[in-house]
C-alpha cells in the first residue's frame, strides 16, 4: 500500500466521520476540509457508497447519512486525548455545574475506547494539570445545557432575572439565540427579550430560575458575527450593558 492509498483511506474515514457529525455537507465544503478536488469527492462518495456506506444525496443541498446509520467508535489518537483532557480542566472551571457534568460523562466515554498504553499516559496527563483558583466562581449556574437545548430547537424561555445595574427582579420571557463567554462574567447568553423588545445578554449566575416552555419561536435572521459587530461600536466589549 503506497502512500496515496493510505492517504484516501484516511480521508475516506474522515469523510464519514464528518457526514456523522453534520446533517449535510457539500461536495466543495469537503474539497476545501481536505484540499483536493470536487472531482476526487466525488470518487469518494463513489467508493463509500460501494462499500455499503448509506450516503444520500440532497439535490442542490448535499451529502447526508441516512438516519440511523452509525460508524463503529471513533480511536483517537495520543494528542487528540490530551486535548480533550486539558479541556476538561478548563470546563470544570466553566462556571457552569451542568456543563461540567455533561462533560465529564462524555470524557469517561472517551476514555474508555483509547489504547491502554494511550489511556496510562492521558491519566497522567489528567493528574498534572492544575487550573489557578482565580478562575474559580463565587456564583457558579446550573442551566448551561438546558439553554443549549432551548437554542438549538427555538424553544423560549421563562426565566425570573436579577438584573445587576438595575438591582431588580423580573420576569421575562425570551428567545435564546447565542452563548458568550467572559473571563469577567463567565456564562452570557445573548437571546431576544419579550419584556424589552430587543436583544439582550444576560448572565448565567444571575438566572434565579429557568424554565423551558413548549412554545417555539422563529429562528432569528441576524447572525452571532452581526450583533457582536453592532455591540462593538455602542462599547467597548460586547460584555457591556446586560439586560
Amino acid at each position: 500500500m503506497n502512500d496515496n492509498d493510505v492517504k484516501r483511506i484516511s480521508r475516506l474515514t474522515a469523510i464519514v466521520t464528518q457526514l456523522q457529525t453534520k446533517r449535510l455537507l457539500t461536495a466543495t465544503q469537503l474539497s476545501e476540509q481536505f484540499n483536493v478536488s470536487i472531482r476526487t469527492i466525488y470518487r469518494d462518495i463513489k467508493a463509500l457508497e460501494q462499500a455499503g456506506v448509506p450516503i444520500l444525496t440532497e439535490i442542490g443541498k448535499g451529502y447526508t447519512l441516512m438516519e440511523g446509520y452509525k460508524v463503529p467508535p471513533v480511536m483517537f489518537t495520543e494528542n487528540e486525548a490530551n486535548a480533550l483532557v486539558t479541556a476538561e480542566q478548563l470546563i470544570s472551571k466553566s462556571g457552569d455545574t451542568s456543563l461540567s457534568k455533561e462533560y465529564t460523562t462524555a470524557i469517561s466515554k472517551v476514555k474508555a475506547v483509547l489504547q491502554y498504553s494511550t489511556k496510562e499516559k492521558v491519566e497522567l496527563l489528567s493528574n498534572r494539570i492544575a487550573i489557578s483558583p482565580a478562575l474559580s466562581h463565587a456564583n457558579p449556574s446550573g442551566s448551561l445545557t438546558l439553554i443549549q437545548n432551548a437554542l438549538t430547537s427555538f424553544k423560549v424561555l421563562d426565566i425570573t432575572y436579577h438584573s445587576e445595574h438595575k438591582d431588580e427582579i423580573t420576569e421575562r420571557k425570551i428567545e435564546p439565540f447565542a452563548l458568550y463567554y467572559s473571563l469577567q462574567e463567565s456564562w452570557l447568553l445573548i437571546a431576544y427579550c419579550r419584556l424589552r423588545k430587543d436583544f439582550r445578554m444576560f448572565r448565567l449566575d444571575r438566572i434565579l430560575k429557568i424554565k423551558l416552555l413548549e412554545l417555539s419561536f422563529k429562528p432569528h435572521a441576524l447572525t452571532l458575527a452581526e450583533y457582536l459587530d453592532e455591540k462593538k461600536k455602542k462599547f467597548i466589549t460586547p460584555d457591556t450593558l446586560l439586560s
